[in-house]
Order: structure tokens, then sequence, then C-alpha cells
């Protein structure tokens, strides 16, 4: 009996190390929280007078900050597009803004090479990249579940009388649409992101948050604590408002980094946070031509990002970034490595062992973020970046920026290095550096091939829920999938 008693003690001891070893050795998750249209400026970590932002500002002390992170686009669909599927968007399928321009069938993104791999996927907030009924819905695409908006416009109400969960309706009782109604969607979304967390910390997962907070409509409820923090500063409403809804989207980053240290999972999950596109200069006045809140407006040396959301120069691309992993990544660092969206997918793929399809454009930013003796290889720089958006097309090449504003136009030349903020056109005096990234945009570009929509009728529905579905008429759109710019 003692004998089989020790040897039950034994297995009993082996399987609790193997156990132990194999969490110590399980992938590592992943949360990608993005928010829309914040400025590079505007988090206080950067000097903000008006906004505060501790728990982002927690996230930057605690890992790493970029100064060059670039988004995909300067518009929200093609910019989501570039960060899913590793492609710029000389290749994307999705290069409008419409909101209801659809992903290919089959196309690969983070969360399908991440399924194949084993992990839960989940996303909560904006998709941006096919509307009901096309090829492009995110439950096709890898996500186990999506709860959010599809549409842009639908995204543009934080009141609908719904939202949607993997192409069904969650009906929010009491909300007429537009600014009106009792039930505040963001909320929903954010609780929707911490039960997906909760429901798979014993597995691998990844979390995509795209919330759409500050993205106007400014609205956030009366008797939220951000609002009744900010609703009595001497500026215009809205101003007040879009600062509310800053904080309030840090303090439910800040809600998803305590529950990753609840669940005991802090040290297993890389955190990586962005906006989406460059600020876009809210609130401008006399006093402040680049807005209140300072968007694109260097509050502690007053050099300004040329261009705003929608453009393709500094203040369309630039976005704010970090990215945090206790153990991992040394706390307190500042990279000035030049990267954009496209570096995302390849980066998740390395750290979690996924495969990455072969026709992206990214790089891995492993190195970067954990060294180049934790990654096994020293960071790879790109050759150049590049970017189109309805005629607009720019190149980087490290410090030089060509940008072709319009398709009439002449192609512009910048060095960064010295020029920040792109006023001073060296086309003329430096014609072989300008030839070299005109051949650069001529290589990169190939013609968008766009998803399908086996019928409308949903996504049409979806963009009258932004007025309760009461809607004027809608005007006739260019392009499939309702391609309208700057929605």
């Amino acid at each position: 009996m003692r004998a089989i008693y020790f040897v039950s003690l034994y297995v009993m001891f082996h399987a609790l190390m193997a156990s132990v070893l194999c969490a110590q050795s399980r992938e590592p998750n992943v949360v990608y929280f993005m928010s829309d249209e914040l400025g590079y400026f505007e988090p206080s970590y950067m000097g903000n007078p008006n906004i505060e932002t501790p728990n982002l500002d927690r996230l930057v002390a605690e890992g790493i900050r970029f100064t060059q992170c670039m988004a995909g686009s300067s518009v929200c669909a093609p910019t989501r597009c570039c960060l899913l599927t590793g492609k710029h968007s000389g290749h994307t399928s999705v290069r409008l803004n419409g909101g209801g321009t659809p992903l290919r069938a089959g196309e690969e993104t983070i969360a399908s090479i991440l399924k194949a791999q084993g992990y839960a996927t989940g996303g909560f907030g904006k998709w941006g990249n096919g509307g009901r009924g096309s090829t492009g819905v995110p439950e096709q695409h890898g996500f186990d579940v999506f709860v959010g908006y599809y549409d842009q416009v639908h995204a543009h109400s934080y009141y609908p009388p719904y939202i949607l969960r993997n192409s069904q309706e969650i009906p929010l009782p009491g909300n007429k649409g537009n600014s009106e109604g009792k039930l505040y969607s963001h909320y929903r979304i954010m609780d929707e992101g911490l039960k997906f967390i909760r429901e798979n910390k014993d597995r691998p997962f990844f979390c995509y948050l795209p919330v759409t907070p500050p993205h106007g409509n400014f609205d956030i409820p009366d008797d939220d604590p951000a609002w009744l923090k900010y609703r009595d500063r001497n500026w215009p409403e809205p101003a007040r408002r879009y600062a509310a809804m800053v904080a309030m989207v840090d303090r439910h980053l800040g809600e998803v980094l305590a529950l990753l240290k609840e669940l005991n999972i802090d040290n297993n999950t890389l955190v990586m946070f962005s906006g989406d596109n460059g600020g876009a200069d809210y609130f401008p006045s006399a006093e402040h031509p680049k807005g209140i809140h300072l968007a694109n407006k260097n509050p502690r040396t007053g050099v300004e990002f040329r261009g705003k959301k929608g453009k393709l120069y500094e203040g369309g691309l630039r976005v704010p970034a970090a990215a945090r992993w206790p153990g991992k990544i040394a706390p307190g660092r500042v990279s000035d490595l030049l990267w954009y969206f496209p570096d995302v997918l390849p980066t998740i793929a390395e750290i979690t062992g996924a495969k990455a399809p072969a026709d992206i454009d990214g790089i891995s930013i492993v190195p970067e973020l954990v060294g180049n003796q934790a990654a096994g290889r020293p960071q790879q720089i790109h050759e150049f970046l590049y970017w189109e958006l309805v005629g607009q097309t720019a190149v980087r090449m490290g410090n030089w920026k060509a940008v072709k504003p319009n398709p009439s136009a002449a192609w512009e030349l910048f060095d960064l290095a010295r020029d920040l903020s792109e006023t001073t056109n060296l086309a003329a005096s430096q014609p072989d550096i300008l030839a070299r990234l005109e051949s650069f945009a001529k290589s990169a570009h190939t013609p968008a091939i766009e998803g399908t929509f086996a019928s409308t009728d949903l996504h049409e529905r979806d963009r009258a829920a932004k007025f309760g579905g009461n809607p004027p008429p809608l005007k006739k759109q260019k392009g499939k999938g309702n391609n309208k710019q700057d929605r």
C-alpha cells in the first residue's frame, strides 16, 4: 500500500510540474487596443495640458513608447485593413472609407492565422472591413466573436437601436439613434471585451479592441466619471465631451490591464495600444488653429505636423503607440523605429508561432520590442513605406518622404530629420532621391480587388440604424460598398 501511495505521489508531482511548465510555456496572449482618432500629442505622457491619461501613461512607463509609428492610412477603414492583413494600401482590398467595402473571401487576417494556431479570437468595437451580407464580415475572417459595428455610418451613433454580434443584432432598448437613447453602446462593447478575456483566461487568446471613442458624435453619458471631471472646463461643450471620451477610453484601458493582473495572466500578455489614424484637429479657433486639444501640435515645443486625418502628411499618419509585456519588454523605453500598421501581423505571428501569409508587406518588430538578443536577430528596417488614398500617394524612405497630394499635382519631397512640419519642398534640389521614391511608389501599387456583397439589405439597415431606423434618403455612392470618403 505504501509503495502504491508513493507511486501516486510521484505521478501527481510530475503531473503538477508538467502543468506548471505548460502554463509557463503557453503561447502569449495578445491584446490590441486602438482608439479611433486619438491624436499623437493628445495623451498626457506627451505633455498635453488638457487631457489626463494615467493608464496610458502607466502603459508607457511600464513598456515602450514609439515616436514613429505610422498608421496604415489616414482614414478609418483602410487603416484597419492594413493592420489586420499586414498589407500596405497599395495591395489591400479596402482602400476607400465608406465603411462597407469588404475584404475578399478567404483573405487572411491576424485573427485567422491565430485561430489556426488554436487561439480564441475576439473583436470588440468598429470593424469597417465589410458590412453584413458581404465577404468581409469578421466571423469569416478568423474571429470567433465580434461585437460592435460592422459599418462606419452605424458607428457614428453611440445610441443606435442595436449593435451586432457575429452579424446578429443585439437590441439596445430605448435607443433612438444619433445622440438620443438610454444605453451607451461603448459600455456594452467594452463589457463584452472584458468578458471574452475572462472566459478565455486558460487558453491563448487574441483580443482586438478597435473602440470608437473619441470619434464623433461627441457623446458620453452625463453620469460618466470622465464627464464629471471635464464638464466645467472653459471650452466649448463638444471639446469638453471629446476630452471626457479620451479619459473614458483611458479608464477602460486601465480596466483591461487590471483584469489581466487579476487573472494572473499579466506577464504572459502583450498589450499594444495605438490610435487608428492621425488626429482630426478638432475644435480650431484663432488662438488654436490646430485645435484646442493639440492633436498635431507638440505642447512642449510648438512644432506642428502638417495636415490631419484624411491627408498623407504627418498629421494624417503619425499615431500614438505603445506596447507592454512584463518581463519581455524593458520598461520606460522610447523607440524611434520607423514602422507602420502592416507590421502588426508579422509581429504577432512571430511571438505566437503563427504562420504569416506570404503576400504581406509588413515586417516583424519583435527585436525592437524585446531586444536583439532575446529575439535572436537584429531588427529589420523597411526599405520604404507606402500609402495611397483616393488620388493621394506618399512614400517614406528613412527620413525622406515624398507626397503627391492629388493626381495632377507634382511630387513634393521633405527631409523629416530637419523639417518635421513638411514646409520645405526639396523636390527640385534632390531629384535623385525623389526619383528613387517615385520608383518605389510605382512598384508598390496594384489595382484594388474588393470583396463582394451577396445582398446589401442588412448593410443598408445598419447604416440606417445610426438614425434609429428612420434615416434621410441615402445618396448614391460611387464604387462598391457605398464608398463615400471621410464619413
